[in-house]
């Protein structure tokens, strides 16, 4: 298996230094037990107002579910995501509550969720590649979701793979030594591009 743990400055959750995308999975299905626990991390996940705008579909290689999902993804995530066992798609609700009032931090809460379930499936030896590549207005339509429900990502799901699966394209980044920006590029203080005095 290759090791892309991040060399990082600073001592963080060795989970979090492992984490990383892989797009060549194993042909291995991922057990039912475990992928409850990666939706029970992010049902614990924090969100405002408590509102839980999240909604997931899950999809197991064969199933419909999952070839309704690969549907809606652009043809570069098509070329490697088969080799995942499972897809999940990645929803949450627009409006808060039963009201028709907008929820402007749905997407916000939807992706901290993710990221739970992505932390929670290092822990049992489970990679998540989350995508943005996809047709949402297709997944809206194929999975009938009503107006105040909208699909933002989704996920590849499973054990991690030979990279060799994969088209030579790919490859070289599958392999490559994972990269962060510095932190003086986002961490600021007083004004915009002011490097805060906390990193110097």
């Amino acid at each position: 298996m290759i090791n892309k743990e991040a060399k990082t400055k600073n001592e963080i959750l060795t989970l979090l230094k492992k984490r990383w995308s892989p797009r060549a999975f194993a042909d291995k299905p991922v057990e039912k037990e475990k992928l409850l626990l990666l939706l029970e991390a992010a049902r614990w996940s924090p969100s405002a107002s408590n509102l839980q705008p999240w909604i997931f579909f899950v999809g197991i290689k064969g199933d419909e579910v999952y070839a309704k999902i690969m549907n809606t993804l652009v043809e570069f995530n098509q070329m490697w995501a088969p080799n995942a066992p499972v897809l999940i798609l990645n929803c949450g609700k627009i409006t808060v509550r039963e009201e028709n009032v907008p929820n402007g931090t749905w997407q916000y809460d939807v992706g901290q969720a993710v990221a739970h379930m992505s932390i929670q499936a290092m822990e049992e030896g489970i990679y998540v590649h989350q995508m943005s590549g996809f047709d949402a207005l297709k997944a809206a339509d194929l999975f009938a979701l009503p107006e105040n429900v909208r699909a933002a990502s989704v996920s590849a799901v499973g054990y991690p793979g030979d990279p060799d699966m994969l088209h030579p394209r790919m490859q070289k980044s599958e392999i490559a030594e994972r990269e962060r920006k510095e932190m003086d590029t986002f961490v600021f203080s007083e004004n915009f591009g002011l490097v805060s005095g906390i990193i110097k």
